[in-house]
């Protein structure tokens, strides 16, 4: 969030050396806390997975996997941070075919790793870890190609490779309350997990499929955000807020009309998609329910992710920082606590729909106000 709000910013202001610049400070700072990740979550991974209530047979199964997955955070914090800059100084397309590059290597690698095809060892879902660090590690050197060869007057040259500490503390000041926004975001995932998992592996394997179906549709739709993030931070760069606000606008419509129409699919065919995971009839029925009651929510979660991204574009990460905190923490969960008593997962997933269409409302109407135009980075 950072990276996008400031070398946009940058870039509006014509500063292309102060892009640059930048850029580098948040990949210096996005080193040091996937250290810190690292460290942490290799040391008490067995811990975390008790947390969530996993049984000791899905920690034996998990517990490699996820040891190398939060040993190896570095190469997705980098391939999101440089993305991010990319994606800030308006050039979008190279993340794209970052991101296609280094899934592909992963969808490749992946059965070879699980299954011991051809010369590889049988690892299991220890092996779905390695392809995925691995191919996420060829993004990440793929985009330092691109950084350091640039594109235009955009590139990484010898004389931007010192610490700006003026520039990292501005920096911090608005990446921090972004990582808040990310951690309260998986703080509340994993208490819906738990949540979840007291009515059985079923129910929490029925929910969890749901998410994932329901990421298909809506990792896609965080583009126009993000677009709109780099267009909010540019224009206001460029003293331009009334064509920041018209970008914003454009991008509620068009992904409110995307997520609606994928919404109404999962709603028409939720049965077929979620055969397409598991033939067990409890997590079926689980899954199906979770599928569609979520899926009400996508014209709202549309606006919402676009709304919020002008706050994050803006650099005032600390509002739907509260907002998040607000929504999914003061409601959500206690809202999920309190209807799954009664109506078990079922009253969980409402629970989703109803937070995220507040955080949705709220998020308008703060963006009518118009505080954001004055934000300063």
């Amino acid at each position: 969030m950072a990276g996008t709000a400031v070398v946009a910013r940058r870039i509006g202001e014509k500063n292309v050396d102060g892009a640059v610049g930048a850029a580098v400070q948040v990949i210096l700072l996005g080193l040091v806390v996937s250290a810190i990740v690292g460290v942490l979550g290799t040391w008490f991974v067995l811990e975390l997975l008790r947390f969530i209530g996993a049984s000791r047979a899905v920690i034996k199964i998990g517990a490699g996997y996820t040891r190398i997955m939060l040993g190896g955070n570095a190469t997705v914090v980098l391939i999101f941070i440089i993305n991010a800059v990319f994606r800030g100084a308006g050039d979008a397309a190279i993340a794209m075919r970052i991101l296609w590059f280094a899934n592909v290597i992963n969808i490749l690698l992946a059965p070879c790793f699980v299954f011991g095809l051809g010369p590889f060892p049988t690892l299991g879902l220890t092996g779905a870890a390695i392809a995925t660090n691995i191919g996420r590690a060829c993004g990440v050197l793929y985009q330092l190609y691109f950084l350091m060869r640039g594109s235009g007057q955009f590139r990484l040259r010898f004389q931007h490779l010192h610490l700006k500490p003026l520039v990292m503390l501005g920096i911090l000041r608005i990446g921090m309350s972004g990582v808040a926004q990310n951690l309260l975001f998986s703080i509340a995932w994993i208490g819906m997990v738990k949540i979840i998992a007291q009515f059985g592996s079923a129910a929490l394997a029925g929910y969890t499929i749901a998410v994932r179906v329901l990421m298909f549709a809506i990792l896609p739709a965080c583009g126009l955000p993000s677009a709109g993030a780099t267009l909010v931070g540019q224009n206001l760069g460029a003293g331009q807020p009334a064509r920041a606000e018209s970008a914003i606008k454009y991008a509620v419509r068009y992904n409110t009309l995307m997520l609606g129409f994928a919404g109404a699919l999962y709603l028409i065919v939720a049965v077929p998609i979620m055969r397409l995971f598991t033939q067990d009839t409890a997590t079926l029925n689980h899954g199906v329910h979770a599928l569609r009651i979520m899926a009400l929510g996508f014209p709202c979660y549309a606006a919402g992710l676009c709304w919020v991204s002008v706050f994050n574009g803006a650099g005032d990460t600390w509002t739907p920082t509260i907002l998040i905190f607000v929504c999914l923490w003061l409601c959500e969960l206690p809202l999920a606590w309190f209807l799954s008593n009664y109506s078990g997962p079922i009253g969980a997933s409402s629970a989703v729909l109803v937070a995220y269409t507040l955080l949705a409302t709220v998020a308008g109407v703060l963006f009518r106000r118009g505080g954001w135009k004055l934000k300063k980075i």
